[in-house]
Formats: structure tokens, sequence, C-alpha cells
């Protein structure tokens, strides 16, 4: 009980992300509420693979929310959205929605 009620107002929270058109103008607001391994595990079974590139476009397509809190896809957009969105927008929403710090200049000379 300690440790839900430490991080009870942490789980509340969403982040939002501003998805833009390629021109830079803006084209949606998502949100996502802070991930749990239960989360993780649901869009695996999902999933149906071990292939991380599947299992992040469920966790996407199940977390990623309008303003109103409805969710933005439906489990069934993911193989659409793989398909027919660019790889660098995919991996730009799933690592905000995964809460990852990337050092783009320090990877790119390890």
């Amino acid at each position: 009980d300690l440790i839900t009620e430490a991080f009870g107002e942490v789980m509340s929270s969403r982040r939002k992300y501003e998805l833009k058109k390629p021109n830079g103008e803006l084209l949606k607001e998502l949100y996502f509420p802070p991930l749990t391994r239960y989360d993780r595990i649901q869009a695996q079974a999902a999933a149906g693979s071990e292939e991380a590139l599947v299992i992040s476009t469920r966790l996407l397509c199940k977390m990623a929310q309008k303003e109103d809190g409805t969710p933005a896809f439906d489990m069934s957009d993911a193989p659409m959205l793989q398909r027919q969105i660019p790889e660098k927008v995919l991996n730009d929403i799933e690592i905000f929605m995964m809460d990852i710090e990337v050092d783009i200049p320090k990877a790119k000379n390890e």
C-alpha cells in the first residue's frame, strides 16, 4: 500500500504529445498516462509476437488518448500504422510514450 499510495499522483497524470504534419502544422494532440508492466504484458499478448516493434505499436494503440481520455486508436489500427506511417514518426511517438530520453548525437557516436 505504501508504494501504490506514493505513486498515486504520478499514475493519474498524463503527458501531451503534439503530432505534427510534415509542414510543421499541428495535426493532433495525443495524451499518454504512465506505462505499467501490466500494460506491456497486455500489449505483448495482443500482438501475439515477441517482436519489439510489433509490441510497441500495439502499446501505442492501447495507451494513446484524446484530450477527453477516450482512446485515440483502436488496437486494429496497429498494422495500418506500421504500413502507412513513416517509421521515424512511430519511433518518435513511441519513445515519448515510453518516456525515454535519447541523446541522438551521443547515440550516433557510439
